[in-house]
């Protein structure tokens, strides 16, 4: 089970096209925000220094929150585009959500 932003556990239907690396880069940029958000650190170099973990690696990793909400359930379902690698989302990426989607090759979103 994933416990997704709001707190409700998702189930989802994964299709084999999920990507457990890129799964697991959302767990922990989520996770990482949330200790932020907390006060649990100060900084991002702060929590690197308590993870016990690359200050890089954390700045890349944590970025991944601020995904499109449908772009991280396609990631989490497996319906992400067959070429979204994790190296594509530790680049810099816009901040704004359509940028986001033609980015990384999703289409636009049908509710807007």
């Amino acid at each position: 089970a994933i416990v997704v932003p709001d707190g409700t556990r998702f189930l989802p239907g994964r299709s084999k096209a999920t990507d457990s690396t890129l799964i697991k880069a959302l767990s922990r940029a989520w996770r990482w925000q949330k200790l932020l958000d907390a006060g649990a650190s100060g900084s991002i170099a702060e929590m690197a220094d308590k993870e016990g973990i690359n200050r890089s690696y954390l700045s890349r990793t944590i970025r991944l929150a601020l995904l499109a909400p449908d772009i991280v359930e396609a990631i989490l379902n497996g319906t992400q585009p067959a070429t979204l690698q994790l190296s594509d989302l530790e680049q810099p990426f816009p901040i704004d959500w359509e940028a986001q989607r033609t980015a990384f090759g999703f289409r636009a979103n049908p509710a807007q």
